[in-house]
């Protein structure tokens, strides 16, 4: 699936008129194989070895290309520095409290709440976002001890 994810990705770049170099291609399928939300810097790391020539900058850019043609979410949660999540299907978000990490979960049928709050409030809603926040079961272990 991966794969394809990728494909897909890459048409629309090339559609939207961005040129495919090395960096970026191998940004997206960092990207999209990681399912840690990696901030900019983690993906850096990751890809220094390589990309010896590459910056922190280039990552950072990259991804706000990949942000402004719709393949990428920024999320930011509270000070911490943004993480990067692939836009795969509508999901949400479990955050540990504790160590930060981040894990997909996929719920329906939250459409209608945007349709409500637009029918009580007037608003035109364009989208919306739900966290849930607690302690992750490796944390949950470390308190036990």
């Amino acid at each position: 699936m991966t794969h394809d994810q990728l494909k897909e990705a890459l048409d629309t770049l090339k559609d939207t008129g961005v040129r495919i170099t090395p960096q970026r291609h191998a940004i997206l399928e960092y990207l999209i194989n990681s399912m840690s939300h990696p901030t900019a810097d983690d993906i850096y790391k990751a890809l220094e070895g390589k990309f010896p020539n590459m910056s922190v900058a280039t990552v950072y850019n990259n991804l706000r290309v990949f942000r402004e043609v719709g393949l990428v979410k920024e999320l930011t949660y509270g000070d911490s520095s943004s993480r990067f999540d692939f836009i795969t299907t509508q999901h949400y978000h479990v955050i540990c409290e504790q160590c930060g990490k981040i894990v997909d979960f996929h719920y329906p049928g939250l459409d209608e709440v945007e349709q409500l709050a637009s029918h009580v409030t007037g608003f035109k809603v364009s989208h919306h976002r739900m966290e849930i926040y607690g302690t992750c079961p490796e944390c949950l272990a470390k308190e036990a001890h």
